[in-house]
């Protein structure tokens, strides 16, 4: 079934693009250099759409994300075409990762088009430059549908045992050797500016279509790299430098607010702080320990409702003033014994069950925060209207809600918080790898896989259950703490179980899928996309939640295992191609015996 599917493929395939191999690398090559230069031509007429693609000779808004597609492109081209030194670019061998970035470069090309011609009233508001552009844009698609499919005669990966023979029997043409450990230090640092650039770039796009063009170009971008093989390759350098690699991302992370000339957009960053945090905390009791919490953001809420009590707010009921360590305890221990109290009568439960528990918990801690305004219940959480004026956090004598100079750069408010936020999630990170490496951690996992496995091995399933349900809950708290002096105010609305805007415990509980449950980097990045989009998606107005959705239907079927996912989810997801490889594999060895 899968050889007659391969083969048919194959013919319509070769009967759409019948081209020679050095033809279609060349339309990769010489397309990808077209579509970079075209980036230097005027699109339109006038300037009134965002980004002035009126110059010729510079690039402008859009034009910036078709012109790095392109060398891509180009650049990809020629690592298929065997030019020394590209090899590496390319590991896999695969035409599928040209083919991505092609498309990529024509999809961000063709969307800029679209939107000048919309925004615009027409295709007349087009300059020659933007027609040559588009038709750029299609050269090196034509060349990459033009390369055989993988495992076709002729492709990249059938010609692996050949080109190694063809290697060995030529010395001048060496395979690629493993780089030394400083070389592969110094890639991490690449890969964390990029990343840092990357993200620096998405949160600083001034307008929609800017965004949705550096999302266009991401995930092409992205999804070649995977199909090259790169970020394999990527993952075995930094597990054999992981020390390296945390320090560096910290520090990438850090240098984050040195990168805003304003607070304008770091707010978004302390936001996405604070909402990776807490479904990295999600992810103990969701992807470790294996059980479907709904109600997480109130643990959120305890803790912040927790640090303006005792943060000496004029509406306090306590009129008590902590020093802001105290207080981030108080809102942590305060989440962790509500954690502990729902937990203790409702984790015998499993599945639906305990999900529907979880989720009346949550609902019951909005409607009673909600209640006690003095009029329907005690005095303790100002009702509806919440606790407002909450001050600022002092740190060292340091006000957070000042501004102050640092090296020559000016750091913000929510800079400030950017940076105390990021303290809370490197001990957040340091708790979640060192309970999940732990003889805890590996107790959690057996329960997720089977409980009753579990049970019977000795592991009282109870017990640890609570403690993930207990220190997913303290987690929460810190960040609640930090939540409440940033936002200045606590209301009980935010905490839902699903709302239009994070986090809510819908939100958290699909960055920890979308990320990649059980990993520490996995909820870190789904959590940042899923607040960052609908951020930068406002423009779609009452679309918004409609592409949302979309977006995670599409990637829930191509990437179940989520973004970043443990090698284990990859096995289980994929658990039906083994048989496959294994066969091949087999055939391969019955036929060179005989």
């Amino acid at each position: 079934m899968t050889t007659t599917t391969e083969t048919t493929r194959s013919a319509v395939h070769r009967a759409i693009l019948p081209i020679p191999i050095t033809t279609a690398r060349a339309l990769i090559i010489i397309g990808g250099a077209l579509t970079a230069a075209s980036a230097f031509l005027s699109w339109t007429w006038t300037s009134a759409f965002p980004g002035d693609l009126t110059v010729d000779g510079y690039p402008g808004g859009l034009q910036w994300l078709t012109f790095a597609a392109g060398v891509l492109t180009a650049v990809f081209g020629l690592a298929g075409h065997g030019i020394r030194g590209l090899r590496r670019l390319n590991p896999a061998g695969s035409s599928s990762a040209e083919l991505l970035l092609a498309v990529g470069g024509l999809a961000v090309t063709w969307f800029t088009l679209g939107a000048i011609s919309v925004e615009l009233g027409g295709l007349v508001n087009l300059t020659v430059g933007g027609w040559i552009a588009g038709i750029a844009a299609l050269v090196p698609v034509a060349g990459a549908l033009g390369l055989p499919i993988e495992g076709e005669p002729g492709s990249a990966t059938s010609r692996g045992s050949a080109l190694w023979r063809h290697i060995k029997n030529h010395p001048s043409i060496k395979p690629t050797r493993p780089l030394p450990a400083y070389a592969e230090i110094l890639i991490i640092a690449a890969v964390l500016a990029v990343g840092l650039g990357l993200f620096t770039y998405g949160i600083d796009t001034g307008y929609g279509e800017l965004f949705v063009g550096f999302l266009i170009t991401v995930v092409f971008g992205a999804w070649a790299l995977y199909s090259a093989g790169l970020t394999d390759q990527l993952s075995a350098i930094t597990a054999r430098h992981r020390s390296v690699t945390a320090i560096g991302a910290f520090a990438a992370a850090a240098a984050f607010p040195f990168t805003q000339s304003s607070d304008q957009y770091t707010s978004i960053g302390v936001n996405v702080l604070i909402f990776a945090t807490v479904a990295l905390g999600l992810n103990i009791v969701v992807g470790l320990a294996g059980l479907l919490d709904l109600g997480y953001v109130a643990f959120l809420g305890v803790g912040a409702y927790t640090a303006a009590l005792v943060s000496g707010a004029a509406t306090s009921s306590l009129h008590i003033v902590f020093p802001w360590w105290a207080a981030a305890l108080t809102g942590a221990v305060a989440s962790m014994v509500f954690g502990l109290l729902i937990g203790a009568p409702t984790l015998r439960l499993r599945g639906d069950y305990l999900a529907i528990v979880t989720l009346g918990f949550g609902e019951i801690f909005r409607i009673a925060v909600s209640n006690f305004d003095g009029v329907t219940g005690p005095n303790v959480t100002g009702g509806p209207n919440g606790i407002p004026n909450i001050p600022d956090i002092s740190v060292f004598g340091i006000d957070l809600g000042k501004s102050h100079s640092l090296g020559g750069f000016t750091l913000g408010r929510f800079s400030n918080y950017f940076l105390l936020m990021l303290l809370f999630t490197a001990i957040v990170v340091l708790v979640f790898t060192r309970a999940s490496d732990s003889r805890i951690g590996r107790a959690w996992i057996a329960i997720r896989e089977d409980e009753t496995a579990a049970l019977a091995m000795g592991i009282n399933g109870f017990r640890f259950k609570l403690l993930a349900f207990a220190l997913g809950a303290g987690l929460a708290g810190l960040a609640g703490m930090v939540q409440a002096h940033m936002a200045f105010s606590v209301v009980p609305d935010p905490y839902q179980f699903a709302g239009s805007v994070p986090p809510n415990s819908a939100f958290l509980l699909a960055a920890v899928v979308l990320g990649g449950m059980g990993t520490v980097s996995g909820p870190l990045v789904g959590a940042a996309l899923l607040y960052l989009i609908p951020a930068k998606l406002q423009f779609l107005n009452d679309y918004q939640l409609l592409a949302f959705g979309v977006a995670l239907i599409l990637l829930m079927r191509f990437r179940p295992e989520g973004l970043i996912a443990s090698r284990r989810r990859q096995l289980e997801f994929h658990e039906a191609e083994q048989p496959i490889l294994q066969t091949t594999e087999e055939a391969g060895l019955t036929k060179a015996k005989a």
